[in-house]
Parts: structure tokens; C-alpha cells; sequence
């Protein structure tokens, strides 16, 4: 029998702090990633599962366990404990803070599932994300920092979870003083970044990364509001949506393989946030290497068992990845 641990931070009751979005929410969204996760598990052959479940969140689905902190338990420590009692330690946590980067040194690599240390490292950090796919000859938005065509620019936590504390602004100047008003506030907490809004359609890939080859499985689209005041909200992503006969879908599929080979370590499910460009194509906005919202109905639109997969990832020897 396999043992594996599903953590997923705010249903395990982690808490976050100066989110734009509210806790419920955030807590609908991370319930929904987890519930997905599990039941995906639960249908794999001689698997126990065991699911954490904070003080705001005791169910789980079933046949699943439930196992919480105990009194005074730091989730760190909590998530320690679980993964050595288990196979598998399967964490969904924001990159905010070095939160997912902590969870992972706190448990032994042979039991992680998931991204490792230094892929994680890189793409906690949408500055850094950004120069290591550029370098790679990846478009992203570093690439229109110096032309005329861009109209709005944008400032966001540099490891910030979605759209949280994110603002469209109307000129470069307007979004530098935001930040330097950002960075005198007694509540302000690490670095923003500021780069050029690239106008097109919001799109995201979910894909299957292992050390052999990253697959993509699917074209999903975002749907982003920016208000009168310029801050920009998540408002959800249809998965699926852009059949792999699309014109686009060979070109994404192309990338794909490329973003795992400029990110060694990547393993198992991958979101990466994008804009198809009118002129340019895809232009990669940041990557996050852990499940996303995109998972949640994704196994079933594709009639594969997506943990599958991923178990499946991480016990592939590492080689040299497909060119």
C-alpha cells in the first residue's frame, strides 16, 4: 500500500496575508486544487491517502484521511511529520514569502512530489523567471521594456501568487512612484517588479514535466479584470479550451519542451501564465511549479488520471531531457 500526504496551505490552515483577494476566496480556490488532487488518488489502485484539514476545513473527500497540527505545531513541522510517516508528501503552497521553498527543505526529496529545490528557487521569483527564460531565447515581457508599443505597465510582488497586490498603471513613471510608495509603507514586505503590460489574450499551459521530456496537456484561458483604479483581479480560467488542433497549439507545445529544458528540475504539474501577442506570439509572464487552479476537472476534460502522472514523473531516472 502506498501512503501519500495531500497538503494544500490554506485548507491545511495556513494563513495569508495582504492577499487583494479575500480569504474565502482563496480558500474556495485551494480547497478546489485539493479536492481535485485527492480524488484523483483515491481512484489509483492500493493508494491510502491522507489529506490535511485546518480548523476552517475539517472535510475531506472520502475514503480519505484526515490528519491535522497538533497543539502548538507550526505547518512546517506539521508537513515534516506527515511526509516521513508517508511515501509521497504532495504540497500545494503559494511561492509568496519562500513558503513552498520552505515546505520543501522540510521534507526528505525522495518523498517530495513535485518541483525541486533550484527550479523552485528560480521560478518563486518572476524577476529571475523572466531573465532565465529570456536567456534561453524565450519572449517575455523584458523583451518590450524598451520599445514604443507599449501603452501600460504593470507593478506586482516579485513572489506574489496570482494577481495579488498587482496594478496596471498608464505610464512607466506612475507604476515607479507606485513602487517607491509600495517600499516606504511600514507593511510593505519584499520586492515588486515593474515591466510593460503586453496586451493580447490571456492564456495558460498546464503541463506534465519530468526529466525526459514536458508535456503540454492543455491551452486554458485566464480571465483577468483590471478596475478604474488599474488593480488587476483573477476572476477564474476555463481549462481546456483551446483544442491541441489549433494553429497555436504546436508553437505552445513547442515551448513547452523548451521552458523545461531552460528550468531543469520542473517535475510533475507545471502552470505556466502567458499572452499570445498579436505580432510577437506567446510571451511567457511567469511559471509556477506546483498545481494551479488549472488542474481542478482538468483529468477528466482529458480522461487521464493526472496524479498518475505525476507519481509516474517523479520516479523517472534523470537524462538528459528531449531536445
Amino acid at each position: 500500500m502506498t501512503r501519500v500526504f495531500v497538503y494544500e496551505y490554506l485548507s491545511g490552515g495556513g494563513q495569508m496575508a495582504g492577499t487583494g483577494t479575500s480569504g474565502g476566496e482563496l480558500l474556495a480556490m485551494g480547497r478546489a486544487m485539493r479536492d481535485a488532487i485527492v480524488t484523483d488518488l483515491l481512484q489509483l489502485e492500493d493508494y491510502d491517502v491522507s489529506v490535511a484539514a485546518g480548523h476552517l476545513d475539517v472535510t475531506v473527500p472520502e475514503p480519505a484521511n484526515t490528519v491535522t497540527p497538533q497543539p502548538g505545531e507550526s505547518a512546517f513541522e506539521f508537513v515534516a511529520r506527515q511526509a516521513d510517516a508517508h511515501h509521497w508528501a504532495w504540497v500545494v503552497a503559494p511561492e509568496t514569502d519562500g513558503l513552498l521553498s520552505e515546505f520543501q527543505r522540510r521534507v526528505d526529496p525522495a518523498r517530495w512530489l513535485g518541483c525541486d529545490g533550484p527550479s523552485t528557487a528560480v521560478t518563486s521569483g518572476k524577476r529571475s523567471t523572466l531573465a532565465c527564460l529570456a536567456e534561453a531565447g524565450l519572449s517575455t515581457p523584458l523583451a518590450f521594456e524598451h520599445t514604443t508599443e507599449v501603452r501600460r505597465w504593470v507593478i506586482k510582488p516579485d513572489d506574489g501568487a496570482g494577481a495579488t497586490d498587482t496594478r496596471v498603471h498608464a505610464s512607466l513613471e506612475a507604476a515607479l512612484a507606485d513602487g517607491a510608495q509600495r517600499s516606504r509603507s511600514a507593511s510593505a514586505s519584499g520586492a515588486w517588479v515593474v515591466e510593460p503590460w503586453v496586451e493580447g489574450d490571456a492564456l495558460s499551459l498546464s503541463l506534465m514535466c519530468s526529466a525526459r521530456h514536458s508535456e503540454l496537456l492543455s491551452i486554458n484561458r485566464q480571465h483577468l479584470l483590471i478596475d478604474a483604479e488599474g488593480v488587476l483581479s483573477y476572476r477564474g480560467v476555463d481549462v481546456n479550451v483551446v483544442p491541441l488542433g489549433d494553429p497555436r497549439a504546436a508553437t505552445l507545445a513547442a515551448w513547452a519542451t523548451r521552458i523545461g529544458r531552460s528550468v531543469p528540475g520542473l517535475c510533475g504539474f507545471v502552470g505556466v501564465d502567458l499572452v499570445w501577442h498579436a505580432q510577437r506570439g506567446p510571451v511567457v509572464i511567469e511559471i509556477n511549479p506546483r498545481v494551479t487552479c488549472a488542474y481542478v476537472g482538468l483529468s477528466r476534460a482529458l480522461g487521464r488520471n493526472l496524479a498518475a502522472d505525476v507519481i509516474a514523473a517523479q520516479r523517472q531516472p534523470e537524462v538528459t531531457r528531449d531536445a
